[in-house]
């Protein structure tokens, strides 16, 4: 199994999130198929992504 880049959260939950960018916004993603709102704050993004891999 490849090691996580580093804008990747794996989580004990199996679930692996990541942020992308799509134009001016940055979206959280996860290997379940989920995707978080669209954010300017790449900050916020990251948060989304850390909540839905914990919960």
């Amino acid at each position: 199994m490849p090691l996580p880049r580093p804008a990747e959260r794996p989580s004990p939950t199996g679930h692996t999130t990541s942020t992308t960018e799509r134009g001016s916004f940055c979206l959280a993603v996860c290997t379940c198929g989920w995707t978080g709102p669209a954010r300017r704050s790449r900050d916020l993004a990251r948060k989304d992504a850390t909540r839905h891999a914990s919960g």
